[in-house]
């Protein structure tokens, strides 16, 4: 009956040990830089998992949403500089999705902390309630990074800056349809998205913002480096959405890369069958690959 006990502290002071020192394993801009040097990568693999996807052999599985995401790590992680978990893929699955999304964050960090971690999950609103989630994808969670919405301003951005460790990717210029809208409109002679842009430039540690603009919106990266010539930007909308690498490379690079190219239905949804891991590293090889002639 002791030894239960104690196997029971142990687990307990162990998991919070773990839990204390990965607080300590946060990945600067520069480790990035030199993950991209070291890879000959810019790429950013999407887990966004759909059950109705996924090879019909996991659902057997206890956490087949885990076990997908594993499976593709294990395939990637030499080609991938960053993971973003598209939060909604997850939470729409209730405490189980949940629970899978905190597996797989810890899988990456306790196995590949060198890799970049992105919460795609576009929070933002009051202060108070932004410090919240902050802390849940920052402390709890862990994550690097976190995506937000600046429509709420300043301070519904600020809190997440706090996190002096940590990176905030804003939304800037979208490549939905939809974008269009709004970020577009032309307010005081800028349009919208610059507008929004150069006021996060003042606000708190804004040297750990990053921005997503998406790639079916290339012809607009010549004036957004212009605002941001040195940040990251996250770039979704290669692939399956339409964009082009290239284009995006030509407009949007600066002399440390500084883009992120997001790829997620490509790459892990290229089978459904039992190679689908196999598959998945065939297409991210193929990215990798173009980013590596690219590079130079």
């Amino acid at each position: 009956m002791k030894a239960i006990i104690f196997c029971r502290f142990a687990k307990i002071f162990l998991f919070k040990i773990s839990k204390y020192l990965s607080s300590f394993l946060t990945m600067t801009t520069q480790q990035l830089i030199d993950q991209i040097k070291i890879k000959k990568s810019f790429l950013c693999v999407g887990l966004d998992v759909d059950l109705n996807k996924i090879p019909s052999h996991l659902l057997e599985l206890e956490d087949p949403i885990f076990e997908f995401n594993k499976a593709i790590i294990d395939v990637t992680h030499d080609l991938a500089v960053a993971y973003k978990p598209n939060t909604a893929f997850y939470e729409a699955y209730g405490i189980k999705g949940w629970q899978s999304l905190q597996k797989t964050i810890n899988y990456i960090n306790e196995n590949h902390p060198e890799i970049f971690t992105i919460a795609d999950a576009k929070r933002g609103d009051i202060g108070n309630t932004s410090t919240m989630y902050a802390k849940a994808f920052f402390e709890d969670l862990n994550f690097d990074s976190v995506t937000v919405a600046p429509y709420m301003g300043k301070d519904s951005v600020e809190p997440f800056l706090a996190f002096e460790d940590k990176h905030t990717i804003m939304l800037a210029l979208t490549s939905n349809e939809g974008a269009f809208d709004f970020q577009t409109l032309n307010v005081g002679g800028k349009e919208l998205y610059q507008q929004v842009m150069e006021t996060s430039k003042t606000w708190q540690n804004s040297k750990n913002l990053m921005y997503v603009v998406g790639a079916t919106k290339a012809e607009y990266f010549t004036a957004i480096r212009k605002i941001v010539p040195d940040s990251f930007l996250l770039v979704p909308g290669v692939g399956a959405q339409g964009g082009s690498l290239k284009e995006v490379c030509q407009y949007g690079m600066n002399a440390n890369v500084g883009l992120l190219i997001n790829s997620s239905r490509a790459i892990i949804y290229a089978s459904k069958g039992t190679d689908f891991a196999e598959k998945a590293r065939e297409e991210a090889l193929k990215m990798q690959q173009e980013m590596e002639v690219i590079l130079g």
